[in-house]
């Protein structure tokens, strides 16, 4: 039986639409081992696909295909503690562990690079499962076939305070209000925004993140989904946060906070409190290094 460590992750950061992401302390485990037949389970409360529509399992079985092999069954076992449509990664966890697992059991036929570009074919893009099998913050391009990446380990004590909302907000949906073309203008806006995140992130001038994470190719559009989005932005803001942005495709909103930012984790918690908005959950996480793993 192999089990595998995976990490939420945070896509997008602001301007870097479909480039950047990166991996968090907050980990998906997943048990698997072959066997005759389809057997899934879930370890917590969480419900899951028991059947081959699970997407582990359609992951693994295009792990399989593409080495030429046939997959007769799996034993899957997972612990979901990264929130469903919340814009954590959720879906690119399961992709990984399903590919990062098959390949595994075949022996390691496939090479990181090969694993990079198969989860971004069957994602659709790479800012979520390329952290999420890498680890650290991720800048990729996905021409269609081949993703080109670069990842940086951030050793930074940064706090990301993950303000979740007791509602869905399905990816197809979040995309499906996009407009279908940006002026110049607005792409000019995007690529120096998205350069600066991560230099930024990567030297310590963190005064510059706020800039960093404005947008105009999808923020302005995806607010409207997320009921009183704005006014979670400003609490952060007023609490000290560097910078505020949509977490994916959302609705988690995620802030950046020193680590001598003592308590902000409480002082959001407090706030939205006081705001009407208790089905809001706080999680503050740190940046993971590792990417997916073996336990």
């Amino acid at each position: 039986m192999i089990k595998l460590q995976i990490p939420a992750t945070s896509a997008n950061l602001g301007a870097g639409f479909d480039a950047l992401g990166l991996a968090l302390q907050l980990y998906n485990d997943v048990e698997m081992e072959e066997c005759d037949t389809v057997a899934i389970t879930s370890a917590d409360d969480t419900p899951v696909p028991a059947d081959e529509s699970n997407l582990i399992y359609t992951s693994a079985k295009d792990l399989y295909q593409v080495c030429g092999k046939t997959l007769k069954g799996l034993r899957l076992v997972q612990t979901n503690r990264i929130p469903m449509t919340r814009g954590l990664g959720s879906s690119s966890a399961c992709v990984v562990a399903g590919l990062v697992g098959a390949n595994m059991l075949l022996g390691d036929p496939l090479d990181t690079d090969d694993l990079v570009d198969l989860a971004a074919q069957i994602e659709g893009h790479p800012d979520n499962t390329a952290p999420a099998l890498l680890g650290g913050i991720v800048t990729a391009v996905f021409d269609g076939r081949r993703v080109h990446w670069v990842k940086q380990e951030v050793y930074t004590k940064l706090r990301f305070a993950a303000m979740i909302p007791d509602f869905e907000l399905k990816t197809e949906r979040a995309r499906a209000c996009l407009p279908t073309e940006v002026s110049h203008k607005d792409a000019v806006y995007n690529l120096s925004r998205a350069a600066l995140f991560s230099a930024s992130l990567l030297t310590g001038k963190f005064e510059n993140l706020r800039t960093a994470v404005h947008d105009k190719l999808h923020q302005p559009y995806r607010m409207a989904l997320i009921p009183r989005a704005r006014e979670v932005f400003d609490i952060a803001y007023a609490h000290g946060a560097y910078a505020v942005y949509i977490s994916g495709a959302g609705p988690t909103i995620m802030a950046i906070a020193d680590e001598d930012n003592a308590y902000f984790a409480g002082k959001l918690r407090f706030s939205l409190d006081n705001a009407g908005l208790k089905g809001w959950q706080v999680l503050e996480m740190k940046i993971d290094n590792t990417g997916c793993t073996l336990l």
